[in-house]
């Protein structure tokens, strides 16, 4: 930033925020590759949540008197001065809610945080090692931090659901090696002999640190929350609405989107349907792919040919519909550790690229799997989804700004781009027979069900008349986990996951389709700008290029390339 007081412009102004952001959330930092990150873990702590907050303030303040300075009226400055401070806004609106005083989730919570960034923690030499060592120390004291801040959210009836606490304590007690060896155990034995001693015991710490925060939850916290409502009501679904999102929904035409999303997709679920199993229904037919259809035997068999999905696909799409740089071109598929919940993710590259991006897959336990589960999936984590998206930010990033590339994403954005490219690679015609096309639709038909049963819910609406499933009722948990278990190819396990993740993460989960549906609108409004002369690879590449933004601004940008 400029010396000058006053005179930085908001580009500026966004990356001596991520900068600062580092300096008080290292987790952020190992994952954009900043090596002094390593040895840290962030104060989850009341204090170390309002020290987020003072530099969430003290930015915005920055910003008012950037958009001052002459120049900040360009194309890349206004972009970047509107990202940042829609998200801040946001940011600081959960914040001064006090929801980081109950944060219990089964996928995205600080715990699960501490524990993830050790997979992206680098550990190529002995001095990488020895900063886990140092990371591994800090893990009691941050999951203490992370304590006191739920112990202040009892003190001001501030409450998580219980039935995500309730499954988070079991994931606190697997990763601590309740039944078996536990995560930072499993982790340090890749360790060279030279620091076997302190791995170990910064191992065992660690592991402690755990099981002290599991007993508190299961002797201290749920018995305090026993009974508090699982849904969280419409003010406060509509902040983790703009937070998710980047937009202040409608959340009724989006609960009836997801309704005509749903009739649209079941005609089509049917038609494939019969095409595999004349006569029965799509779930009907999902259950006979199962047993009877295409698989991989093998946990290292399925990684293997998820990693030749994705080179294939690289292969198929760059100089046809995608230019990418060599850089971009690289991914790996890998297994995810256990205990974690049932989703399959990604993790992005970080900043040079030394760690690329990676898709991972939890197997929660199975070692056979049907290939119609898994191609759409890992077209939307990895390429051309995911991967594509995030990688190509950050291989842009020196002509965005490094707050666009990276901490101001905005999840429907990212999502909705990854369901796009679901999408994208049907109409290609990459899935060319009935049973991965199937496949495909199930996961549509999953994104259009987390629409209607994440918003009604929580804001407890009443199922239409036209619905087969309890029409004219009002949506509880229970009967949307019934609904989601109807309407999906999964196991019980995995709709037990979604639903508690629903009811832990309010507004994320209805961003994949509303992010698509943005996505397919800023196409089809450039397709119409430029007719003829309309070019899908251009438009992809200068789409993936601009950065993050929310679904306020998506549309008119997308509709403008």
């Amino acid at each position: 930033m400029s010396d000058t007081p006053g005179s930085a412009l908001p580009r500026q102004v966004a990356d001596a925020y991520v900068d600062a952001f580092i300096e008080l959330d290292p987790i952020t930092g190992t994952y954009l590759g900043v090596a002094e990150s390593s040895p840290r873990l962030p104060d989850f702590s009341p204090a170390g949540q309002e020290a987020m907050a003072g530099l969430i303030r003290s930015t915005l303040a920055e910003l008012d008197a950037a958009e001052r300075v002459p120049g900040a009226d360009t194309e890349a400055e206004r972009r970047c001065a509107r990202l940042l401070r829609e998200r801040l806004t946001a940011e600081l609106a959960v914040h001064e809610a006090d929801e980081g005083l109950r944060a219990v989730s089964n996928i995205q919570s600080p715990a699960h945080s501490i524990r993830e960034v050790f997979t992206a923690t680098p550990t190529a030499t002995e001095e990488d090692w020895a900063a886990v060592v140092e990371r591994l120390r800090a893990v009691p004291g941050a999951l203490e931090g992370y304590r006191s801040s739920l112990a202040l959210g009892l003190e001001r009836k501030l409450y998580a659901g219980p039935r995500p606490t309730a499954t988070f304590i079991g994931q606190l007690g697997a990763w601590a090696g309740e039944d078996g060896p536990g995560f930072f155990q499993d982790f340090v034995s890749g360790g060279p002999d030279s620091l076997r001693t302190e791995l170990d015991e910064a191992a065992g710490q660690a592991a402690e640190g755990l099981v002290a925060l599991r007993d508190w939850m299961r002797e201290v916290y749920a018995p305090a929350i026993e009974g508090a409502p699982e849904i969280v009501g419409r003010e406060r679904y509509a902040r983790w609405s703009r937070y998710f999102n980047g937009t202040d929904l409608d959340l009724d035409e989006a609960y009836a989107y997801g309704w005509s999303e749903y009739h649209r997709l079941l005609a089509e679920m049917r038609t494939e349907a019969d095409r595999i199993l004349p006569g029965a229904g799509p779930w009907e037919a999902l259950a006979h792919l199962d047993v009877h259809g295409k698989h991989i035997e093998g946990v290292e068999e399925v990684r293997v040919w998820l990693q030749n999905l994705m080179d294939e696909a690289i292969e198929a799409l760059d100089g046809t519909h995608f230019e990418l740089a060599e850089r971009v071109r690289t991914v790996e598929s890998r297994i995810a550790p256990p205990g974690g919940a049932a989703a399959p993710y990604y993790s992005g590259p970080s900043e040079d690229f030394s760690r690329p991006g990676r898709t991972w897959l939890p197997t929660m336990g199975q070692t056979r799997f049907p290939v119609y589960d898994l191609v759409s999936t890992w077209y939307h984590e990895g390429v051309p989804g995911h991967h594509l998206q995030i990688a190509q930010w950050t291989h842009v990033a020196d002509s965005l700004s490094r707050y666009q590339a990276s901490v101001g994403l905005v999840s429907a954005n990212a999502e909705g781009w990854a369901l796009y490219a679901e999408r994208l690679m049907d109409e290609l015609g990459f899935l060319p027979d009935a049973e991965r096309r199937l496949g495909y639709l199930d996961a549509q038909m999953m994104r259009s069900c987390r629409v209607i049963v994440d918003i009604g819910m929580h804001l407890e609406l009443e199922i239409p008349a036209d619905s087969p499933f309890h029409p004219g009722e009002r949506w509880t948990p229970d009967l949307a986990q019934e609904f989601f278990g109807n309407h999906s190819g999964r196991p019980a396990d995995f709709v037990e996951s979604e639903l508690t993740r629903y009811l832990s993460m309010p507004g994320q989960a209805i961003g994949y389709k509303l992010g698509e549906r943005a996505w397919l609108l800023g196409r089809e409004n450039a397709r119409k700008a430029h007719g003829d002369a309309f070019d899908l690879k251009a438009w992809h590449m200068a789409a993936l290029s601009q950065g993050s933004l929310g679904l306020d601004d998506l549309v008119d940008e997308l509709s403008q390339l």
